[in-house]
């Protein structure tokens, strides 16, 4: 089965979201999200990524199988600029009743993001998709389509969302990204969501498209070392 029931919900499911992922504050949009440039860079390395995901789809579709009973993709409903709800892509790396199992796993991140370093839910194969990234590669189509781009702040939950603040907001006047300051400075080892914030704000200030060049040629070293991954 390559889809679960989730993900062939209608795209009415979408509004159900909305209203966590809403704000009253009037949040204006950065720069970097009427760059043209920036939108042709995202398109290029968009169909380079997805080209390499065809590549890989058959091997990782079979060690997903093996692995575990459960659909190949994983699809969850994501804020994106402006906090604007949108679908986002992944190769499973849990099992399949992962999301209902979420309140049974403790949570050691600080603030509003989840992490455990030692996640049950996470399967064998699971596990080297997230140290190598490969999990991240259906991705590349949210990029195309232009709801992310290949820089900028990891995509909240509508969980996540509802519980922030005013300063916490300002991470999402950019369009989310598939990299960033925070995959660059440490991945999964930042585990406090305040400095996950700074992070994105800083980003923001130093915003340029030799920047965002800098951090992706940076996440490409990240990866190949797997530095930061659990």
């Amino acid at each position: 089965m390559l889809f679960s029931n989730t993900m062939l919900e209608n795209v009415s499911s979408l509004f159900s979201f909305s209203k966590n992922c809403s704000s009253n504050i009037n949040l204006s949009v950065h720069i970097s999200a009427h760059s043209k440039i920036k939108r042709i860079i995202d398109i290029i390395g968009a169909l380079v990524g997805l080209f390499i995901t065809i590549l890989i789809f058959i091997p990782v579709a079979i060690a997903i199988k093996k692995n575990s009973q459960g659909p190949i993709l994983y699809s969850q409903i994501r804020c994106g600029l402006q906090g604007k709800p949108f679908r986002i892509w992944k190769f499973r790396s849990m099992y399949n009743d992962a999301d209902q199992k979420k309140h049974l796993v403790e949570n050691q991140a600080k603030g509003h993001i989840f992490k455990n370093n030692a996640d049950p839910r996470i399967t064998e194969v699971g596990h080297f998709l997230r140290k190598t990234s490969l999990d991240e590669f259906p991705q590349f189509w949210n990029v195309l389509t232009g709801e992310m781009s290949l820089v900028g702040t990891r995509p909240p939950t509508p969980d996540e969302v509802q519980w922030y603040n005013e300063r916490h907001w300002l991470r999402l006047r950019v369009k989310p990204g598939i990299t960033g300051e925070w995959q660059v400075n440490g991945r999964s080892l930042v585990d406090d969501f305040e400095e996950v914030v700074s992070l994105d704000l800083d980003y923001q200030r130093k915003w340029s498209i030799w920047y965002d060049i800098s951090l992706i040629i940076a996440t490409i070293k990240v990866v190949l070392h797997r530095k930061g991954a659990h």
